[in-house]
């Protein structure tokens, strides 16, 4: 086991991986690998906005109050949550393939049961079993990239794996809608059972194991405590973290509110949901295709501070239309492309720093990752969103708020280490 580099030690730079030896399985071309880690990230996206434009119709079906059926929502992002500390951990003790196909199978388990129930119990059940599953094509796939390249391959890798992801947030609530007008609710997850099947099938045929067996970590309880341990304590990564999940917390505010605002506060229906999904997505797609641009020629540090220029400027931006004007179309949904392309040029460098403070464990670290980016989005989605969706005034200093605390944990975390290494590069 190589040493955790503590706060106060710049980790060693990360070499090239080497050509792998004629034994070793093809390795697919980076293309070929950000597609399908993009398709597994998908999951997650798909899970929560392709039915929140059925919100209406799963409360009439299961006789249901709307905070019921909100709540579906949350019990997701919990177990999102609770299981992302694990699925890294478990891929590397039993490698990233093995636990990819796992929870394929498990998520369209689970799947299958939402679109079979008859009470939101039921419902709140195999939510959760999707949930536990549909963070693994995340957690491990930053692994796999990571596995793979270092430095700038890795950042464009990460991006174009953001670009390709965009697609699904966009198209989600899109087809959502389209799906309930035109069959019902279940459709929808009758949908992504077909969708996570076919995946399986992709993924078994192609996608190769990253991480050899003698690399493997065991898992046993003490090995795992001390890894969990080495990660929590260390100022820097709690920093670095919390920039990605407050970030997203502000988009993802939106996000959960929109079956109550979009309707009550712009008067669009269930197939219309377009109008906040597709700026968001487009902020994404091409914040991602500029960080693609900026790897390798400007530092992360400076990558960063232009990404918060875009993230704060919207957010004002936002706060100040709604503090003097009523919501309208498409005043109250522009912003949304400007913040989100400030945070897609944000996410990638403050990812890649905190996976390289633990280099040894990145399995793991990118579970702490997705587990604080998740727990963010599920106290958002259970309190927040709830709480504010009643007037996008409150929504927008909601997003204020988020993306203020993240700048400060940046600042922070670039403070925290020009004092203990002057010379270092963020």
């Amino acid at each position: 086991m190589y040493p955790t580099p503590p706060d106060n030690v710049l980790p060693d730079p990360v070499k090239e991986v080497p050509p792998p030896p004629p034994s070793t399985p093809k390795v697919l071309s980076a293309t070929a690998l950000a597609v399908i880690l993009a398709l597994l990230s998908m999951l997650g996206p798909f899970s929560i906005d392709a039915y929140l434009p059925a919100f209406p119709n799963i409360q009439a079906t299961l006789g249901a109050t709307p905070l019921e059926v909100q709540q579906s929502l949350t019990f997701y992002m919990l177990a999102f949550a609770g299981m992302v500390l694990w699925h890294g951990a478990l891929s590397d003790a039993f490698g990233r393939r093995n636990v990819i196909l796992v929870s394929l199978v498990m998520f369209a388990i689970g799947t299958l049961g939402c679109a079979s129930v008859h009470s939101v119990p039921y419902l709140w059940a195999f939510r959760v079993m999707q949930g536990i599953s549909a963070g693994a094509g995340v957690v491990v796939g930053r692994a796999i990239i990571r596995d793979l390249y270092s430095d700038a391959a890795a950042a464009r890798l990460l991006s174009l794996v953001t670009m390709i992801f965009s697609i699904a947030p966009a198209i989600a609530p899109i087809l959502g809608g389209w799906i309930v007008t035109l069959f019902d609710w279940r459709a929808i997850f009758l949908s992504l059972l077909v969708y996570s099947v076919l995946l399986f099938i992709y993924c078994y045929r192609n996608l190769p194991e990253t991480l050899p067996v003698h690399k493997r970590q065991p898992f046993n309880p003490r090995h795992l405590a001390r890894n969990y341990a080495e990660i929590m304590r260390s100022k820097l990564f709690h920093l670095k973290s919390g920039v990605v999940a407050l970030n997203f917390g502000g988009l993802f505010l939106f996000i959960a509110a929109a079956p109550e605002f979009l309707p009550n506060s712009l008067g669009l229906g269930a197939s219309q949901f377009g109008w906040l999904f597709i700026p968001s997505v487009s902020g994404i797609f091409l914040g991602a295709l500029v960080a693609n641009r900026f790897a390798g020629k400007i530092s992360f540090s400076r990558q960063i501070g232009i990404g918060f220029c875009f993230l704060i400027a919207a957010a004002v931006c936002n706060t100040l239309y709604h503090v003097f004007l009523p919501p309208a179309l498409p005043w109250t949904v522009l912003p949304m492309l400007f913040y989100t392309f400030g945070m897609s040029i944000v996410a990638p460098g403050a990812t890649l720093l905190a996976l390289d403070l633990f280099p040894h464990i990145r399995g793991t670290v990118a579970s702490c990752q997705s587990f604080a980016t998740t727990m963010v989005g599920a106290i958002v989605a259970g309190v927040m969103a709830p709480a504010l969706s009643h007037s996008v005034l409150s929504l927008a200093l909601g997003q204020l708020v988020l993306t203020g605390s993240a700048l400060v944990l940046w600042l922070t975390a670039r403070r925290y280490r020009r004092i203990l290494l002057p010379h270092a590069e963020q």
